[in-house]
């Protein structure tokens, strides 16, 4: 029986990757801040853009955070005496910059643990790329 659920389970694998989006919409995602960040095309970084785009950076409750696209940062924060990295995207209303429902936050623990994965993460978007 459990072979019989691996096989289907592989022929349902088969079909999501041959559902899979062109690699030039891949890294595009819905937002909270609507369609309007879909129409232009993700700006290519500079060397300069690179280094300038980690810079550290203070929001309105003093959490540091750093940006990593327009809409997307990494902010280091305290919640319930426990500290976290939340990768999340953010939208825009009314002039004010708002986290919005897309994002996770990582324990230190959960963080330590992606970073010891980074080689290995590496080599395998080198071999599908």
């Amino acid at each position: 029986m459990a072979r019989g659920k691996e096989t289907a389970r592989m022929g349902k694998q088969k079909k999501e990757e041959s559902k899979k989006r062109p690699p030039s919409d891949s890294s595009e995602s819905d937002s909270d801040s609507g369609p309007d960040d879909k129409k232009e095309p993700p700006a290519k970084m500079t060397k300069s853009d690179a280094s300038s785009s980690s810079s550290r950076r203070k929001n309105d409750s003093g959490e540091t955070y750093f940006e990593l696209d327009r809409n997307k940062r990494v902010t280091v924060r305290e919640f319930k005496g426990r500290l976290f990295v939340d990768i999340r995207e953010f939208y825009e209303k009314d002039g004010k910059t708002l986290p919005g429902k897309k994002g996770i936050s990582l324990t230190t623990s959960m963080w330590n643990k992606l970073k010891s994965l980074q080689e290995e993460v590496d080599e395998e978007i080198q071999q599908l790329s």
